[in-house]
């Protein structure tokens, strides 16, 4: 709360989200229009680009164009400039700084259980609540555009968004907090709370998306990302989004790159439980490249590494992918973790109801790199 706010509601006031709304009413969140000392919209994307690999920049751009909704997936930065001049009540949260609807995905928990929820945590920062929730339902009204609906439908799809929100807070707010913290939603409650409203087509597609995602592993994803070279995976080129180390260019060198992974890796090994670097110490490193992902990760340092377990028909891979400043530490307290790697890893653990056993954090190389 801010101390505008709690000097306000008074210390009497036995409900302080009350005098909140006074301070910051509901339908003060209604309206926005760009700040007179607005930067260029343009000056404030391309300004990402000085960090990033420059032969991938054209390709951010390129993507980010494709669409209205590509653009504001790409776009994060832009909307924290034009979020942090809106009210917000002072209360702060663990945010995603990137909650748009294509951020969400099915995913298999360690229990293997599928589970719904965030899935891209590069901008995570402690922040104003607010801020996810509008960047969110913005976002299924630039999707609703994109596909097509109906003008009403675009506004009934954010206002349910937010409605939903609502609903599911003012759940959790009953809860004990064990039961919050453990709570999570799977595909099955997803079917269940839709089932009665699906066309047979509809439930047909939900189907086949589920039995997909139940299907991911890393064999399969060998099948689609690595060949078979005289008995041996390797991963295999789709330049330029893909580009192992032994095709990488000039811009960056193959060799410092082994080194700065091999690097990475013995000291991620450090940063896991003892009964996870046990597992992990048994794989055998094949091969690693650079991968293109996303829209606004475009350009930042993103591997794939594919290591060998107990013969050729046990591959694993893993990502090691770079993390930079958060666009919301523009307007935000800084993080408190020196390593962006663990202010992502933090976050997302934070965020998410159920996190990959792997997930970690690494120095970055000798040019001041973070990964996660």
């Amino acid at each position: 709360m801010t101390t505008r706010a709690t000097e306000q509601a008074g210390s009497v006031d036995k409900h302080p989200s009350r005098a909140l709304r006074r301070v910051v009413p509901r339908s003060s969140h209604a309206d926005w229009s760009p700040d007179s000392h607005r930067s260029d919209p343009v000056e404030v994307i391309t300004s990402q680009d000085q960090s990033r690999l420059q032969s991938l920049v054209p390709i951010r751009h390129w993507r980010m164009s494709q669409s209205p909704f590509a653009f504001y997936r790409g776009a994060a930065k832009l909307m924290a400039n034009d979020l942090a001049t809106t009210p917000a009540t002072g209360i702060t949260a663990q945010i995603c700084g990137d909650a748009h609807v294509s951020n969400f995905g099915a995913y298999g928990s360690p229990e293997r259980e599928l589970v719904f929820d965030l899935n891209d945590f590069d901008e995570t920062l402690p922040g104003p609540w607010e801020w996810d929730v509008k960047r969110l339902a913005a976002s299924f009204a630039i999707a609703a555009r994109h596909n097509e609906f109906d003008h009403e439908d675009e506004a009934s799809l954010a206002s349910a968004a937010a409605a939903a929100y609502r609903q599911a807070m003012a759940g959790f707010a009953d809860m004990p907090y064990l039961d919050a913290w453990y709570s999570h939603l799977t595909t099955d409650d997803i079917y269940a709370t839709f089932a009665d409203q699906l066309t047979k087509k509809e439930e047909k597609s939900g189907k086949k998306f589920v039995r997909k995602a139940r299907k991911k592993d890393s064999p399969r994803t060998a099948r689609k990302l690595a060949e078979n070279v005289d008995g041996q995976y390797r991963i295999a080129a789709q330049l330029p989004l893909i580009v192992p180390l032994r095709d990488m260019a000039i811009e960056e060198d193959p060799e410092r790159i082994r080194q700065d992974i091999t690097t990475s890796w013995m000291a991620y090994l450090e940063s896991v439980p003892d009964h996870l670097e046990s597992l992990l110490r048994r794989f055998r490193f094949i091969d690693l490249a650079l991968k293109v992902v996303g829209v606004g990760s475009v350009g930042t340092r993103c591997f794939i590494v594919l290591f060998e377990g107990k013969d050729f028909d046990d591959p694993f891979f893993l990502q090691i992918k770079e993390a930079g400043k958060s666009v919301l530490e523009d307007h935000l307290p800084p993080s408190r973790y020196a390593n962006h790697g663990q202010r992502v890893t933090v976050g997302q653990r934070q965020m998410q109801a159920a996190s990959d056993s792997f997930l970690g954090f690494t120095p970055g190389d000798g040019a001041d790199r973070d990964y996660y």
